[in-house]
């Protein structure tokens, strides 16, 4: 036990390197050697706040080399507390001897992979050319989403949108120094039309991307809305966008996106053009033209902590 390597937030931060990290998570999706459950998602009654809380539980092995466990909590009042939402720790082990390699801060790893994971999927379905985005949401994915598309895409200015705009402006001013431009905006609908790519990473149970405003050649990502019951895109963004996600095994079951336009009969499985899988084995190609709106939902996948584990762990042996 004494060899069990702890390696916390801070490392994390310093250490990232987006470029690095998608092209991790792009092996992995490419390679795919990693076995994955289904993750396991428990609600619990959080009574104090009225509102259930979730225990997520993201297994993986990669057989003969690593292994790994992700063990969350999301609690979406936490606000109230002044708490994040998300907390949790991932286990990473030696998947031949069983040993417990380190012990890494979840949610950390969990931003920086996500965000990496939507970069990926940029790379085949945004536009080259894509200089502009709009980030809704002013959590903790929120930059690093940011910084994540603009390590793929030659992003010149972004704006973001928050319930509270006070937390819009304190996110543009930390991003002050980075290779863009960044404005917070008061409404979503002032600049959805303008922008190049939507990121949106929120807890919505109702849609905050209406179809009727975007424009032909946007990429619209979708991070939030991790239950059935809570949605960022309403239906007209469905019909008519082509639609990819992470993978088929959650995407399909796990995100009020996908699954109540699923149970509507707005949307049909086959309308799904691919996943992560599909993209980096060049199974599908994308984005096929100019015009084309394409939307990316990711509900997360426990490839994605296992490549991250295994990045940073690398990184902090040396």
């Amino acid at each position: 036990m004494k060899h069990i390597l702890q390696i916390d937030s801070n490392f994390i931060e310093e250490h990232t390197v987006f470029s690095e990290l998608i092209n991790e998570l792009k092996h992995s999706f490419f390679n795919n050697n990693t076995i994955v459950p289904l993750r396991h998602h428990h609600d619990f009654p959080n009574p104090k706040v009225n509102t259930d809380s979730t225990l997520l539980l993201m297994p993986a092995w990669n057989p003969g080399l690593d292994a790994g466990i992700k063990i969350v909590t999301v609690s979406p009042e936490n606000s109230k507390f002044n708490l994040p939402s998300i907390h949790g720790t991932y286990i990473y082990f030696d998947s031949v001897k069983g040993t417990i390699k380190a012990i890494l801060e979840a949610k950390s790893l969990t931003v920086k992979r996500t965000a990496a994971a939507s970069a990926l999927a940029s790379t085949y379905l945004s536009r080259k050319d894509s200089t502009s985005m709009l980030m809704i949401g002013t959590g903790a994915l929120s930059s690093n989403l940011i910084k994540a598309h603009a390590a793929v895409r030659p992003i010149k200015n972004v704006f973001i949108w928050g319930r509270h705009f006070k937390k819009a402006q304190i996110i543009a001013s930390e991003l002050k120094g980075e290779n863009f431009n960044i404005e917070p905006v008061l409404t979503i609908e002032e600049i959805i039309s303008e922008v190049d790519i939507i990121s949106c990473a929120t807890l919505s149970k109702t849609p905050l991307v209406l179809g009727k405003y975007l424009k032909a050649g946007q990429h619209v990502d979708l991070v939030g809305a991790y239950k059935k019951d809570m949605r960022e895109a309403d239906n007209d963004t469905v019909a008519k966008a082509s639609l990819f996600v992470d993978t088929f095994q959650g995407g399909l079951k796990e995100s009020g996106d996908i699954v109540i336009p699923l149970t509507q009969g707005i949307l049909k499985k086959e309308d799904i053009k691919a996943d992560l899988f599909d993209l980096t084995s060049k199974t599908s190609s994308g984005r096929q033209n100019q015009n084309e709106i394409t939307v990316f939902k990711s509900v997360g996948h426990a490839l994605e902590d296992l490549a991250a584990a295994t990045y940073y762990y690398n990184k902090f042996k040396k």
